[in-house]
This record gives structure tokens, sequence and C-alpha cells, in this order.
């Protein structure tokens, strides 16, 4: 991401990768490309932002966090 040498720098898309690896795709097969595409970008758009737990976030969900700004 920025500084060469410096491991921490893709610490963050690296879990990301490990997880989208190990809950998604590990146990499936594609038939095509693009039906991998399409499960990769349901597996972000409706599972990982608004429903997945993130420990940066107080283990709440984007959306929870977000109610509680807005109530707040």
């Amino acid at each position: 991401m920025s500084r060469s040498g410096n491991v921490w720098d893709n610490a963050a898309m690296e879990s990301f990768f490990s997880s989208l690896k190990t809950e998604r795709t590990a146990r499936r097969a594609y038939r095509t490309r693009d039906e991998a595409r399409a499960d990769v970008f349901d597996s972000i758009e409706r599972f990982y932002n608004p429903a997945r737990r993130h420990s940066t976030l107080g283990y709440l969900s984007p959306v929870e966090l977000e109610n509680r700004a807005q109530l707040a």
C-alpha cells in the first residue's frame, strides 16, 4: 500500500482475502469465472459489508455502528 518492507501496510487486505477464502470460496467449485465473480460480489455486497462484525468496530457490524451513530 505505501512503504516497501512494512508488513503492516498490507495487513488489512491480507485479512480481508483470508476471510473471503475461508468463509466463502474454500468449499465451492465454480463452473465459470463469471459464476465465481458473481459469488464473490454477492459475498462482499450482501454479507461482508453490512452484516459481518468487525473487531476494529468493537465487534459491531457496519450497519449497527452507523445506526448507533445516528441515534447519538
